[in-house]
């Protein structure tokens, strides 16, 4: 493997990136689904009734690889209820009616940290996952380094997706804060090697990174070039350090920890004021929206709020197409009652010209998917192969193929010129592979 991973030019629509967030206080109902991060859902604290504050836990991390959640608002619980996620997975979730003040927990106070232990059961605390979408809890992933192997920190501020800028602001109006969460990593972590990954598409970042961590020993801001999928975990550990994550390996296998900026960000702010992540900043863009901008809003805020903030629809009757996050790995909202979750980096509406699906036609064999597929895949076979009638060799072809590297990142449906749904196709054969496995595990025991 030479060069750099991933090719593919894609428009980026960073319509907001010269918009520093703005805050909403919201009015309406809150909605803190149970599981907003990688692992078992947190286990609600409150019940109906109770009065609750900003920054209050109102429910418990759940297991090793779990994240607690906290109120976002202050006012009152007004009932738990069944949620269901994006990804058909159904959990609880606390719904509260702010009370306007939001007043904060009187307990918040900066933790007490002596060692790596208490560092990392501080983070825990914190309720910070990764913010760039993955949501895996960054106490889990920070933790790895207590067997001494993780040499190398890539703080992730790619942002390759179009129209989103949350990180970018970040970036921008947070570089301090990015400054200190580094010195806290440095210290309490003994990791002494920090790369800052940065799109050549963000030139004022990249000048902000460097300005500000011109005498830190250690940093290195590196620009790399504005091709998807750059913020893909590992196309970003290969484009900064050459090192390659097996497939079935995680990064810190190859001596590799990957953090989101913004993740940073708010673990330093968490140290040093003790409030845990209540808030986000969210990039509300697409060219159904009136007025689009960056705004930093509590977790559990509506969408149909926070559009609305920014102006609401350019005309209601022509909205196609409502998403979390981008347009290249985004997931369709099921209705503007969905809340802004941990993970939610962008909220993009689009008019039904331009989110109208395309038919598709037969495969023309050209291979452009597999000439974009930064990981060198083969897409026409995962489809092949779930035309199989049997399923153990449907599992076998889907495993030779490495259908498990598959990060989904939507290039080969991006370039397929018949159209084919080529990442669904690539979820239902993973999935395909997750339950065959499932099941032979269960018929072993």
């Amino acid at each position: 493997m030479s060069g750099l991973l991933g090719n593919l030019r894609i428009p980026h629509r960073k319509n907001t990136a010269s918009m520093p967030a703005v805050k909403l206080n919201p009015t309406g109902d809150i909605l803190l689904p149970m599981s907003q991060h990688i692992g078992a859902p947190a286990t609600p604290v409150v019940k109906a009734g109770d009065s609750v504050k900003v920054g209050q836990k109102i429910a418990e991390a759940n297991g090793p690889v779990s994240s607690p959640i906290y109120a976002s608002v202050s006012g009152k619980v007004l009932k738990i209820e069944p949620y269901l996620r994006p990804n058909g997975q159904t959990v609880d979730a606390i719904r509260i009616a702010p009370d306007g003040e939001m007043t904060p927990a009187e307990e918040i106070v900066p933790p007490e940290i002596v060692d790596m232990e208490s560092f990392l059961l501080a983070i825990r605390e914190s309720g910070i996952v990764g913010l760039g979408g993955a949501g895996f809890p960054a106490s889990v992933k920070l933790a790895a380094q207590k067997n001494g192997k993780i040499d190398t920190v890539i703080l992730n501020g790619s942002e390759c997706e179009p129209y989103i800028t949350s990180d970018t602001r970040a970036m921008i109006d947070g570089a301090e804060w990015i400054y200190k969460g580094v010195l806290l990593l440095k210290q309490h972590l003994g990791i002494e090697k920090y790369i800052i990954g940065v799109e050549d598409n963000k030139p004022e970042c990249i000048r902000k990174m460097k300005e500000v961590f011109a005498s830190a020993e250690g940093v290195e801001v590196v620009t790399l070039p504005s091709k998807y999928p750059q913020g893909a975990e590992k196309v970003i550990i290969y484009n900064t350090t050459k090192r390659v994550v097996p497939e079935g390996k995680l990064p810190a296998d190859v001596g590799v920890l990957v953090v989101n900026v913004s993740s940073v960000l708010t673990l330093a702010q968490y140290i040093e004021t003790g409030m845990p992540l209540v808030s986000r900043v969210v990039t509300v863009d697409g060219d159904a929206i009136k007025n689009p901008q960056n705004v930093e809003v509590p977790i559990g805020t509506s969408a149909q709020e926070l559009i609305a903030f920014c102006g609401g629809f350019v005309n209601e009757e022509d909205v196609g197409k409502v998403l979390y996050g981008g347009p290249m790995m985004g997931a369709c909202l099921a209705t503007l009652a969905e809340p802004v979750l941990k993970t939610t980096g962008a909220i993009l509406a689009f008019t039904k010209k331009t989110s109208k699906m395309q038919e598709p036609t037969a495969c023309i064999h050209c291979g452009r998917c597999v000439s974009a597929c930064p990981l060198d895949l083969d897409p026409t076979t995962f489809s092949a192969a779930l035309a199989y009638g049997d399923k153990e060799q449907r599992v076998q072809i889907l495993q030779d193929a490495h259908i498990g590297l598959c990060m989904e990142c939507g290039c080969c449906s991006y370039v397929c010129p018949a159209k084919r749904p080529l990442v669904q196709n690539n979820r239902l054969g993973k999935a395909e592979v997750r339950d065959y496995l499932a099941h032979q595990a269960t018929l072993k025991k």
